[in-house]
């Protein structure tokens, strides 16, 4: 066993020649292990320097010790500037996520609200890329914040949210209209000037100029009143109205900021969590967590720069950010001006109304680490006591479950979920499209999936579970353990989950390959707890799967009785539609403004449906 002072020596000697001739400059460096991975990225003032720091007598994080020891080779990247670097790192760390590295990692883009550049512009929700021609306001929190926003427009401002096939084909306002969250400009109720006024001004609400959009609406109230027009000017009376309770509400009486981010960094045994409090146009849109990846092997202030080149590496930060903790803001606004971005106050020296703000952001760190780790806590324990409930050794972690859906026979899909250290790992969920078995053969079924997720598993040496679970009794434990056998890997526990007679949640009775079979289990025993939420999860994601595939036969089996619409046609007709309950309402005259369908096609697709 070679302990660390032998390490580190032994990774001197290797790369003492090396990091002699690494540059004095500004860039990025590579850590390479033995098997060619990139294992960490970094970025320098001074590379030589940094690189060679790593190296010496004294590291105190264990983590970065171990990764000292992992280090086979390293190379480099010299930029123009440290700022140039941090560019660089932050794309290679996205690229590759490297085992080290600190990663702000979040499954979705965010939320924005968007009004379309369409000649009567639509107010929606939106995530993904930006295009040309549309605005967009965010980005928001979550999802319901942009909803509440979508909503508090509508009434105001009365603007359309219905989608173009909607718009493009009404004859008659819609309900929106009649209650008053639309003024239908599908059916010319409202001119395009008048509809583009009030386009703009929701847009100068969205940007915080809610007196300038009230100085606007009190002057076209009294215009209508001196010309008479009484229904106008009450309409403008309550928008005015409505308004000021939006405000009242909505504001931030106590920030002198427009628009600002409040940045705060809480840290309990090595875990830290980052908060971040939006405001925009002064109304107080929520908060947002983030756990990075990895945060143990660095500073605090460290996680901070991190987080900032993150965070806005795609989009702009609003025009002030309130950090507590000090950085390199220097390297952050050089970091900035390379992106484009418009000039960010920075703002660190925390005092008066900033300071309550930042007070609050940093107590919602603090309760969402503490959440967090109360959550993992919960997690380890339902291991434990899953462990101890089926008398299975401390190394057992890897759990993965099938189960099988079908209608009838028809359609059937099974599923294969995964559970690892100690929570669901979604990335490696697989649904399986089950042929050649005789309908509503669940053995068959169960017999093919385990066949093709094991046989895969073993020719490309992925890595095995520790448990199987089945969603079934003896009969499908015995055909699991049959392919087992057969594959050569008998010595994977199996577990099948049988619902019992009443099929009652709580009532599971559990059968084991090597004979053992537990009944009347308590049903607070969090190991069985753990069981069925796995179990549940397995069925949810195989109905999932069914759903689609027979949903998908419904749609291509209707269209293909027509005569005459061969692949092509029929999926032209299913895009510019939406779906075969689109194609089941066109008129002649929309159908035939399809590519590709003639009138004499379009003839027969409607006498077909109606």
């Amino acid at each position: 066993m070679v302990n660390w002072g032998q390490s580190v020596r032994l990774v001197l000697e290797h790369l003492k020649s090396k990091i002699k001739t690494l540059p004095s400059l500004p860039g990025v460096y590579r850590m390479i292990n033995s098997k060619m991975e990139v294992i960490y990225i970094g970025k320098a003032k001074n590379i030589k320097k940094r690189v060679a720091s790593y190296f010496v007598k004294k590291q105190s994080s264990p983590r970065t010790r171990l990764m000292i020891g992992n280090i086979n080779s390293i190379e480099f990247t010299v930029t123009n500037s440290e700022a140039d670097a941090l560019i660089l790192e932050n794309n290679l760390i996205k690229k590759i996520l490297p085992r080290y590295n600190v990663i702000f990692r979040d499954d979705k883009s965010y939320p924005y609200l968007m009004i379309t550049g369409d000649n009567f512009p639509r107010l929606m929700f939106h995530r993904g890329s930006q295009k040309k021609g549309n605005q967009y306001f965010g980005p928001f929190p979550n999802s319901n914040a942009v909803r509440q926003s979508i909503q508090l427009l509508q009434k105001v401002f009365m603007l359309r949210t219905c989608e173009d096939s909607v718009f493009n084909n009404r004859t008659r306002p819609c309900l929106q209209h009649q209650i008053k969250r639309c003024t239908a400009p599908c059916v010319d109720l409202i001119d395009k000037n008048s509809y583009q006024n009030d386009i703009k001004q929701a847009v100068l609400f969205l940007q915080g100029k809610e007196t300038e959009v009230i100085g606007d609406l009190t002057k076209r109230m009294n215009e209508s009143s001196e010309e008479f027009e009484y229904e106008k000017a009450a309409m403008f009376r309550d928008r005015i109205q409505s308004l000021r309770q939006v405000r009242l509400k909505q504001s931030v009486s106590d920030f002198s900021e427009n628009d600002a981010d409040i940045i705060a960094v809480a840290e309990d045994l090595g875990e830290v969590c980052v908060n971040l409090v939006m405001i925009r146009g002064g109304r107080h849109l929520g908060d947002k967590s983030f756990f990075p990846k990895n945060s143990v092997v660095q500073n605090i202030e460290n996680i901070i720069e991190v987080f900032l080149t993150q965070y806005y590496d795609q989009k702009a930060p609003p025009t002030v950010l309130v950090v507590e903790k000090n950085f390199d803001k220097n390297l952050i606004n050089n970091f900035f001006q390379l992106k484009n971005y418009p000039k960010i106050k920075i703002i660190s020296k925390i005092m008066g109304d900033k300071k309550l703000w930042l007070t609050m952001a940093s107590k919602n760190a603090k309760i969402a680490l503490k959440q967090k780790q109360n959550e993992h806590a919960s997690k380890v324990n339902r291991v434990q006591a899953f462990r101890k409930l089926l008398n299975l050794p401390e190394q057992i972690s890897r759990i993965e479950c099938f189960d099988v859906s079908h209608t009838m026979g028809e359609h059937t899909v099974a599923s294969c979920v995964v559970f690892d250290n100690n929570t669901m790992q979604n990335k490696d969920y697989r649904k399986y499209n089950i042929k050649d078995i005789q309908p509503g053969d669940d053995y068959a079924a169960m017999r093919q999936v385990l066949e093709r997720r094991y046989k895969k598993i073993i020719s490309e040496d992925l890595r095995k579970p520790d448990i199987i679970l089945i969603d079934g009794g003896k009969g499908q434990l015995s055909v699991a353990k049959r392919i087992m056998q057969d594959l050569g890997i008998a010595d994977i526990l199996l577990v099948g989950v049988s619902k019992g007679p009443l099929r009652k949640p709580g009532t599971e009775k559990l059968y084991t390959s090597n004979g053992l079979v537990l009944d009347c289990i308590d049903k607070n025993n969090l190991g069985f707890h753990l069981i069925q939420n796995i179990r549940d999860e397995a069925h949810r994601f195989a109905i999932t799967g069914h759903r689609v595939k027979r949903d998908k036969a419904r749609i291509t089996s209707k269209i293909e009785e027509i005569e005459g619409i061969g692949l092509k046609k029929r999926k032209s007709l299913l895009v510019y539609f939406g779906g075969l309950a689109g194609v089941k309402n066109a008129t002649m005259e929309e159908l035939m403004h399809v590519e590709g369908i003639s009138n004499k096609i379009a003839e027969k697709v409607f006498n077909f449906f109606h």
